[in-house]
C-alpha cells in the first residue's frame, strides 16, 4: 500500500512550522505545502482539525496530526533513519525538546517581541496586519502567565549560556555526535530570535551556539513536492480513509465515547469528537465534517487535557 502524501499546513514565519520543516528535511521526505492564515478566521483549518488553531499541523490523507511533538513521532514511524530519537540519547532528547518547546519558547517570545524586535520581524507589514496579529495572539494567550521582557531577558541569558555550555566539548549537536529532536526543538525559538533585529545581539557572544544554529539551518526543508490550497487539502481528506487506531484498556476511557481535547497552555479551544485511539503517547478523535468527511485528529498525550463530554440533553419526552 502506498503511504499517503505528507501535507504540511503552515506559514513561513511560524517558529514551530520551521521546526517541522527542518524535521522533514532531516528525514529527507517530500511534502506538499498548504499556507494557512496567520490569524483567525481559519475556515479550512476548522474543517480539518475541528478547532485546533495552532500552526503547524501535518495531514496524511484523512489523518490530521497536531503539535510538532507528535509530528516528530509520526515522521519517525514513517522513516526511522536517520533517527530523531537516537537510542543512546532518546530519553534526554525528548526531555530537552519538551523544555525547548515550552520554557525556552515562552522565554524568547516576550523578549523578541519587544517594539524593536517587532519592527524587525514585521518590517514592511501593513499596520492593520500588525493590529490583527496582536489582537489574535492576545486572545490565544488569555489567562496564560507571561514573563515580562526584563524577566525573559534575564532567563534567556542563562538559557543561552547553558546551551553554549552543552557544545563546549566540541560536539556538533546538543546531545553528542548525532542530531536529534532536541536540536530542532531548541533551534526554532532561536531562529525567531535571530530575526528580531537589534534584540538578536543577545546571541552574539555565543559563538558555538551560533555555529550550531548554522548546522541546523543547513539541514534544509526537504523536497517541497508542490502547493495545495485549503480546498484541495479538504478534498484529499474527504477522498481518504483514516488509518486504524485503538483505545488501550485501563486508561479510564472507552472507545466511541464523546470526548474533547484541549491544550493545557494556550489556544485552549477544545476539539470535540468520538474517542477512537488512546495510549500513553497519543489521543485520537474521530470527527465528521460537512466538508472534509470523516477525519481522525491526533494529539500528543502530554500537554493536552482529555475530557469525557457530557451527553447532550434531549429535553423532556413528549
Amino acid at each position: 500500500m502506498t503511504a499517503p502524501a505528507l501535507v504540511l499546513h503552515h506559514y513561513a514565519g511560524s517558529p514551530f512550522a520551521e521546526k517541522a520543516r527542518l524535521m522533514l528535511g532531516f528525514k529527507g521526505l517530500a511534502w506538499q505545502s498548504v499556507t494557512v492564515p496567520v490569524t483567525l478566521p481559519k475556515p479550512d483549518v476548522q474543517a480539518l482539525t475541528g478547532g485546533y488553531r495552532r500552526t503547524p499541523f501535518l495531514q496524511l490523507g484523512a489523518d490530521i496530526v497536531c503539535d510538532t511533538a507528535l509530528i516528530a513521532e509520526t515522521l519517525e514511524a514513517l522513516r526511522p533513519e536517520p533517527s530523531l530519537f537516537p537510542a543512546a540519547q532518546a530519553g534526554a532528547a525528548r526531555l530537552l525538546a519538551q523544555w525547548a518547546d515550552s520554557e525556552l519558547f515562552w522565554t524568547v517570545m516576550p523578549y523578541a517581541m519587544q517594539p524593536a524586535g517587532l519592527a524587525a520581524i514585521f518590517e514592511g507589514a501593513p499596520a492593520a496586519m500588525l493590529q490583527a496579529f496582536a489582537a489574535d495572539r492576545r486572545q490565544m494567550t488569555e489567562g496564560m502567565p507571561r514573563k515580562t521582557p526584563q524577566d525573559a531577558g534575564a532567563a534567556l541569558q542563562q538559557y543561552l549560556a547553558s546551551l553554549e555550555n552543552l557544545l563546549a566539548d566540541g560536539r556538533p549537536w546538543l546531545l553528542g555526535e548525532a542530531a536529534s529532536v532536541a536540536d530542532f526543538s531548541a533551534y526554532h525559538p532561536l531562529w525567531f530570535l535571530a530575526r528580531s533585529g537589534p534584540l538578536a545581539e543577545i546571541l552574539a557572544p555565543h559563538t558555538r551556539l551560533r555555529a550550531w544554529m548554522a548546522r541546523v539551518a543547513a539541514v534544509g526543508h526537504g523536497e517541497r513536492a508542490g502547493k495545495l490550497d485549503g480546498e484541495a487539502a479538504i478534498a484529499l481528506a474527504r477522498a481518504s480513509t483514516p488509518a486504524p487506531v485503538a483505545v488501550q484498556p485501563g486508561l479510564g476511557f472507552e472507545a466511541g465515547e464523546p470526548c474533547s481535547v484541549t491544550p493545557l497552555d494556550y489556544a485552549r479551544e477544545p476539539v470535540q469528537g468520538r474517542l477512537v485511539g488512546l495510549d500513553h503517547h497519543r489521543i485520537s478523535l474521530a470527527r465528521e465534517d460537512a466538508r472534509a468527511g470523516l477525519v481522525h485528529v491526533h494529539f500528543p498525550r502530554i500537554g493536552y487535557q482529555l475530557r469525557r463530554d457530557e451527553p447532550r440533553s434531549q429535553g423532556p419526552s413528549a
